[in-house]
């Protein structure tokens, strides 16, 4: 007896109409729908801004570390793939601040090739940041573009006959592929 009108969005699937709904909850507040008013939340992938190794991780709660927040994603279990397809891609670290200060040799992530090993200055600090700068646009919808560039540092290894690095910007290539996806919901615009 109380509606006034009722909008209807169209999504494309139902993780979309899940975190449409969960970001209009938690704009507008609604007096009746207490649905996703607890105190649990979608969780984000972040890439930290707090130390000069920036590392890869799922974050849940307040936005209060320093940062780049990227989500809300619709599971747990896609930002764990996602945050493991990264590391293949972009090679951060995702070792803890102590491990990290603490590390006197490679560890298993950078032996299986998911890491790039700034904890034992096996990368530089401007190639470290590099990859975080890739990351950051890859995450931030830039994704072609990365892609491209690197499809074309992968063309320019292979015809220097620097077979090794043109295979490993191969493999980061096929890890940037696999998660992709585009978020098709515009909370600013609600209309279809």
């Amino acid at each position: 007896s109380q509606v006034a009108r009722m909008d209807v969005t169209v999504t494309r699937s139902e993780a979309e109409a899940l975190l449409l709904e969960n970001q209009l909850i938690k704009s507008l507040s609604p007096r009746y729908n207490v649905s996703l008013r607890d105190d649990k939340s979608f969780p984000y992938i972040l890439i930290t801004g707090d130390h000069p190794a920036p590392q890869v991780l799922k974050h849940r709660g307040a936005h209060n570390r320093a940062g780049d927040f990227y989500g809300p994603f619709a599971s747990a279990g896609a930002v764990n793939a996602t945050i493991t397809a990264l590391q293949r891609a972009f090679l951060l670290r995702s070792c803890s601040d102590s491990v990290y200060a603490s590390r006197t040799r490679p560890c298993l992530q950078y032996q299986i090739k998911r890491c790039s090993g700034p904890c034992v200055d096996r990368i530089g600090g401007e190639d470290y940041a590099a990859l975080v700068a890739e990351a950051r646009e890859f995450l931030a919808g830039k994704s072609r573009e990365v892609q491209q560039r690197l499809a074309v540092e992968m063309q320019t290894k292979s015809e220097a006959l620097e077979f090794e690095a043109a295979a490993r910007l191969r493999d980061r290539i096929r890890a940037l592929a696999q998660i992709q996806s585009h978020q098709a919901i515009n909370v600013a615009g609600l209309d279809e």
